[in-house]
């Protein structure tokens, strides 16, 4: 099957420039995450000690960021991981067999992802809407969900106006909670070690695995410019920058946020969690500013909840697309809407599932969501980014990572990491999910007598029926 040409009709126009992207970036990574994991955060080692959850994150998502960035730089398509993987690994043999596996999983990760935005969005909402019972909240998700694809129903230059102003509400939101907690930060309160908080043991390691877990899944969207790279201005530099300008900030930015809020408010009153995490930005303001107060930035944290998930579905919904495009994926997800020129059939349904995913706890959503991504997608692209470097070394790199091969190396042993420590039944789900992925891909590529079933021709070539 031959990737579909778009020489004339609808096609992808490149209007995204550095601020946008930059802002694309830093609202789905600051989105709800900080204001729901918090409690979680501090669970996972029973105290402000698992703020090194977020340190090891760092350790972890820097690396790989400058991983995304030499992808992204040369290879500046839609899709993402599933070009990378495919440049990587070989489009025309292993190549086709990662970029499957990708998109098949990420028909799981990419839905949870942007459920666990409107699963935060109901827990705030929650403070303002006390007696909201269960039905009503899947009510408000499925409303809001909804909203997001209508408002992504249009053409990218708008949407990028968008992105903008909701980029924005996130930067308000974060730097007024900062601004409350260094006012009246109580140093006591926020170290508040429990006894044998450092003790090396294999408890501890678990724990700061599960920390880190949370740290990653807060950073995730770094990269979620990579994703529509075909509507990028200059992607050569503006892929790189907004990818390193973004993590750089939101590390910042949540260090500060996780010290204002256990700085004021005791972390033993929202540990351990339940199975809904404390609204703790809203218990926050409201110890120190009133109710009306309070409910204002409660507000201002459901902005920021859809700024989030706005930001993704418009990213993942180019996934299918560029894999439908290459003949990798269902041929209907690779239509570009006649007249707004956006992968119309990929969004919608990316959406859908996502509202559906909705329904599962939170916590559920956030381990799936990582074990499902690492195999394939993170540790993937260690090594396509390794072969890339070893097979085409006249590629064009307008970035490269620095302090190569050390760099993927770290990024490498901080997902092996991840992994490791994560429960062994997650991990047994997570593998099975390949497999099952692995297995239909044979299928797959049997019927259609593509990789590695291609039959050998008179001229001594391979050819699909």
């Amino acid at each position: 099957m031959q990737p579909t040409a778009h020489t004339e009709g609808p096609h992808l126009e490149r209007r995204f420039g550095l601020l946008q992207a930059t802002a694309l970036n830093m609202t789905n990574m600051i989105g709800i995450g900080p204001f729901i994991t918090i409690p979680i955060l501090m669970s996972a080692m029973n105290g402000p000690q698992a703020m090194l959850g977020w340190l090891i994150a760092i350790l972890i998502t820097v690396p790989d960021a400058m991983i995304w960035a030499e992808l992204g730089a040369a290879l500046p398509g839609s899709g993402g991981s599933y070009l990378y993987l495919k440049e990587g690994f070989g489009k025309t043999t292993w190549g086709r067999l990662m970029a499957f596996l990708f998109v098949w999983q990420f028909i799981l990760s990419g839905p949870l992802e942007i459920a666990s935005g409107y699963i935060g969005l109901t827990q705030y909402l929650r403070y303002i809407w006390p007696s909201m019972t269960a039905g009503q909240g899947h009510a408000v998700i499925i409303g809001t969900g909804l909203l997001a694809i209508v408002l992504l129903y249009r053409r990218i230059e708008f949407i990028g106006k968008i992105t903008v102003a909701l980029w924005v509400g996130t930067l308000v939101t974060s730097v007024a909670v900062m601004a409350t907690g260094a006012l009246n930060f109580d140093a006591r309160r926020a170290f508040d070690f429990p006894p044998g908080a450092f003790d090396l043991s294999v408890g501890f390691m678990m724990g700061l695995g599960a920390a880190a877990r949370v740290g990653v899944y807060d950073y995730l969207g770094y990269y979620d410019v990579c994703y529509i790279g075909q509507e990028v201005k200059d992607p050569g530099r503006v892929l790189p920058r907004s990818i390193i300008i973004s993590i750089v900030c939101v590390a910042v930015i949540y260090f500060g946020i996780n010290l204002s809020i256990i700085g004021i408010v005791p972390w033993r009153e929202f540990v351990p969690v339940t199975d809904t995490p404390a609204p703790v930005v809203s218990i926050l303001m409201e110890r120190i500013h009133g109710k009306k107060v309070a409910l204002f930035f409660t507000l201002m944290v459901l902005w920021t909840a859809f700024g989030s998930v706005f930001a993704l579905l418009l990213g993942y919904s180019r996934i299918p697309y560029a894999a439908a495009l290459d003949g990798c994926f269902f041929k209907v997800f690779g239509k570009l809407h006649p007249t707004k020129g956006f992968p119309h059939v990929s969004l919608v349904v990316i959406g859908l599932i996502s509202i559906v995913c909705s329904f599962l706890p939170l916590m559920t959503v956030i381990d799936a969501l990582l074990v499902t991504r690492i195999v394939v997608q993170f540790i993937g692209q260690v090594a396509a980014v390794i072969l890339l470097r070893r097979y085409r070394p006249d590629m064009h790199r307008p970035y490269k990572i620095w302090l190569y091969p050390l760099t993927p190396l770290m990024a490498l042993a901080g997902w092996m990491f991840i992994f490791g420590t994560t429960e062994a039944r997650l991990i047994a789900y997570g593998l099975l999910t390949l497999l099952i992925g692995a297995v239909f891909f044979v299928v797959w590529a049997r019927t259609l007598r593509h990789w590695p079933f291609e039959r050998k021709g008179a001229d001594g070539e391979a050819h699909a029926s």
